[in-house]
C-alpha cells in the first residue's frame, strides 16, 4: 500500500500553527470509526496495545511484532494518520532500528520512543527510571538512520522536562512531553526547542487548543477512553445476556445500518458484483 499521503497530511499539521486532538483508536474498526467522524490523526498507544491484543496491563509484555501487526490492521483499515507510541523502542539503539523498520512498514505516520528504561528492572521497587541523555540520543539516532521515508515522523517522548536540547543533539522531528505537563513547562519547553511538541493531555489551557497551537503543540491526547468504553459495553451485553435479558430487550447496540458503514460492508456488495458476478 501506499502511506505517502497520510504521511503527508501529519507533517503538514506538525508545521502548521494549530493543535488537534487525535482519536484513541485500537483495532480496524474504531481506525474507521474515528475517520468518519473527522478525525484528523488517529493514535495507537502500547498500553492500549498490550490490552487489546494481550488482555494484560501495560507491563511492557506485548512484543514489537504483536504491536506492528495490529498497527498494520489499523492503518491499512482505511486512511487515518496513525501516530503510535512505540515504548522504548522494544530494547537498546539496535532494537529502535527494528522498531522504526517494522513500523513503518506497517504504514503508521509517526511513532515516539521514550526514555524511560523498560520493561522495569528488577529491583527497582516498581518506580519508573529514566535513561541516561547520552543513550536516549543514541536511540533517536539510529531511529533517524533506520528511517527509509524522510516523511516518517520520529518524536523523542520523554518524561525529564529538564531535556529540552534533544532535538539539536538526535535531530528527532517532534519532542512529546509525557507525564506531570504543567503549563509552566510546556511554556518552557516551547521556548527552549525549534521543533513540535506533542502533549499526553490535560485540562484548563492544557486542553485549550488555541493555546496549545500558540505553544508550538500540535497534537495533544486527551485519553485512551474509547478502548474503555467498549470494554463496558461489551461487558454490560453479555452480562445482560447471561441474566436472561432477551436479545430484543438490549441497551445501546449498534444499528444494522452503522454496522455497514463501519464494516465498508457497500465495498464488499460491489467487488462481490463486479468481481464474483453476485448481486
Amino acid at each position: 500500500m501506499n502511506w505517502t499521503e497520510r504521511r503527508e497530511r501529519f507533517r503538514a499539521i506538525l508545521s502548521g500553527n494549530r493543535c488537534v486532538h487525535p482519536g484513541s483508536v485500537y483495532d480496524a474498526i474504531s481506525a474507521r470509526i474515528a475517520e468518519d467522524l473527522g478525525f484528523e490523526v488517529g493514535m495507537f498507544s502500547g498500553s492500549i496495545g498490550s490490552m487489546s491484543v494481550l488482555g494484560a496491563p501495560d507491563l511492557v509484555v506485548l512484543t514489537l511484532s504483536e504491536f506492528a501487526a495490529q498497527a498494520y490492521r489499523i492503518c491499512r483499515a482505511g486512511n487515518l494518520a496513525l501516530l503510535v507510541d512505540a515504548d522504548h523502542g522494544y530494547g537498546n539503539a539496535l532494537n529502535v532500528r527494528r522498531t522504526v523498520e517494522e513500523l513503518e512498514t506497517a504504514g503508521i505516520c509517526a511513532m515516539s520512543i521514550e526514555d524511560t528504561v523498560l520493561p522495569r528492572p528488577f529491583g527497582s521497587g516498581g518506580k519508573p527510571s529514566l535513561s541516561s541523555v547520552e543513550e536516549g540520543a543514541g536511540k533517536m539516532k539510529a531511529a533517524l538512520s533506520a528511517r527509509q521515508d524522510p516523511r516518517l515522523v520520529i518524536a523523542g517522548r520523554t518524561s525529564a522536562l529538564a531535556i529540552v536540547n534533544l532535538d539539536e543533539a538526535a535531530g528527532v522531528d517532534a519532542i512529546f512531553l509525557a507525564g506531570g505537563v504543567t503549563v509552566e513547562a510546556v511554556e518552557v519547553v516551547s521556548s527552549a526547542i525549534r521543533i513540535p511538541l506533542i502533549l499526553g493531555g490535560g485540562s484548563g489551557q492544557l486542553g485549550d487548543l488555541g493555546w496549545l497551537g500558540a505553544h508550538r503543540v500540535r497534537v495533544a491526547l486527551q485519553t485512551h477512553a474509547p478502548f474503555s468504553a467498549a470494554v463496558q459495553a461489551v461487558y454490560d451485553t453479555l452480562k445482560a445476556l447471561r441474566e436472561g435479558v432477551p436479545p430484543r430487550e438490549l441497551k445501546n447496540i449498534a444499528s444494522p445500518e452503522l454496522m455497514r458503514q463501519v464494516t465498508r460492508a457497500g465495498n464488499y456488495q460491489q467487488w462481490t458484483h463486479d468481481f464474483l458476478g453476485g448481486d
